[in-house]
């Protein structure tokens, strides 16, 4: 039974990897930096989790149903942030400077695989290890297979598809990193707000479902934007690509983000 609890902890999110591999179809990234960033993501849990505990514990910070502002707080400062944060610094300051990461895609490529190792983690935690009973945690497994999970990947391809344009961006880089790092807080955020406020389920849907679609777009945009797409080599595409978003890689530039 337990073995059967592990699946369904660990199935959704190689699915998603799956499935973001296979979108990456023009220049697929190396196994070893996919894996990498699916161990780091596991990993992760744990200074995410540090950090909500000096949230909660220290600032005085935590979710309360009846008083809004307070649950506001909680879901956008201390869990949006935190488990956001974490995972937008391996991308930026580890697979951001890696020459393999030459497309756009593969800010979304990258950072699912982060988020994935993450939600993966976080899902054995609350099926395997902290349900009570196996009814509950079958539920659990089953209620976050198409609500948390998919939500990590939602929020991890906006953080990505904005890294991805920061890579190549000649004037907007920081700011771009900036937008996919708070779009990703702010969408996360609302999510756990109307979750944790057990307001209408509606709007944890359309978050959601709001979220799923513009994920799509932002796959299709930049799996269409591939320098490698019809089979054409880096320096012919890239010319077009950088008339839009510009020539210089942000490394090359020394300010700050």
């Amino acid at each position: 039974m337990q073995a059967l609890l592990l699946l369904l902890s660990v199935l959704p999110g190689l699915l998603i990897v799956l499935y973001i591999y296979w979108r990456d179809r023009h220049d697929r990234e190396p196994i070893l930096y996919l894996t990498i960033c699916f161990v780091f993501g596991m990993m992760s849990t744990y200074p995410a989790m540090k950090m909500e505990e000096f949230g909660m514990r220290d600032l005085g910070i935590y979710n309360a149903i009846n008083a809004p502002f307070m649950t506001f707080t909680f879901t956008f400062a201390v869990v949006a942030f935190s488990e956001e944060f974490v995972k937008y610094i391996f991308l930026r300051y580890y697979i951001f400077p890696k020459d393999d990461f030459d497309e756009p895609m593969d800010g979304i490529v990258y950072s699912v695989m982060i988020s994935m190792g993450f939600a993966t983690l976080e899902n054995i935690l609350y099926v395997v290890v902290r349900a009570d009973t196996i009814e509950l945690a079958f539920q659990i497994g089953l209620l976050r297979m198409i609500t948390a999970v998919p939500g990590h990947a939602v929020f991890a391809i906006l953080m990505g598809y904005f890294v991805g344009l920061a890579k190549f961006s000649k004037e907007k880089g920081s700011l771009y990193l900036i937008i996919g790092l708070v779009g990703a807080i702010l969408l996360h955020g609302t999510y756990d707000f109307f979750i944790f406020m057990q307001m209408k389920e509606f709007l944890v849907w359309f978050t959601l479902i709001f979220g799923i679609l513009a994920s799509s777009v932002f796959i299709r945009r930049h799996s269409d934007n591939s320098p490698y797409a019809n089979g054409n080599s880096m320096e012919i595409d890239l010319d077009a690509f950088e008339d839009e978003y510009g020539s210089k890689s942000i490394e090359e530039r020394d300010d700050g983000y």
